[in-house]
């Protein structure tokens, strides 16, 4: 099966075929998924699919056997969660950590990443100069610029400077 073939065997099956897998499972975006993913799979094996002389047929039992196999998937998951029991309870951010997100979003996209790098993962100045291309120096800027603007926005509205400063 040539390429120009493929996609013509695609576009006069595609609807149909799923439309077929959706009525197996029960589940529209499921039986879409299954059935693109078989046409990948088809794609590779269209030399084969045409000697075969059934690549509709192929092609629909290798989408329900996907589908098939994610309904294994989810069921063993489900039965792992069971054994282990419920997630511990885990309590949502609190308003400063909701803060410091919303400030950090602000920032570049540059700056942002240069910040994390250095205070979340800890990486030395030279190391996130290494990793990002920039030079140590601009790093170094990087750093001091976000410090600034996360300081600006991040100032607790409830503490009054003091009368001077």
């Amino acid at each position: 099966m040539t390429v120009e073939e493929f996609e013509e065997f695609y576009a006069q099956t595609v609807a149909r075929l799923t439309g077929q897998l959706y009525v197996m499972v029960g589940d529209l975006h499921e039986a879409q998924d299954v059935v693109q993913e078989a046409f990948v799979k088809g794609w590779s094996r269209r030399r084969q699919l045409d000697r075969d002389g059934r690549p509709e047929a192929w092609i629909r039992t290798v989408a329900w056997r996907l589908a098939a196999s994610r309904w294994r998937f989810r069921r063993r998951s489900a039965d792992a969660w069971k054994r282990s029991g419920a997630p511990p309870h885990v309590e949502g951010p609190g308003p400063e950590k909701v803060a410091l997100v919303e400030a950090l979003r602000a920032l570049p996209a540059q700056q942002r990443r240069i910040m994390t790098l250095h205070y979340l993962c800890d990486l030395t100045v030279e190391q996130v100069a290494g990793e990002t291309g920039l030079s140590a120096s601009t790093v170094k800027t990087h750093l001091s610029r976000g410090r600034s603007a996360l300081a600006d926005r991040l100032q607790d509205p409830r503490i009054e400077e003091a009368p001077g400063e």
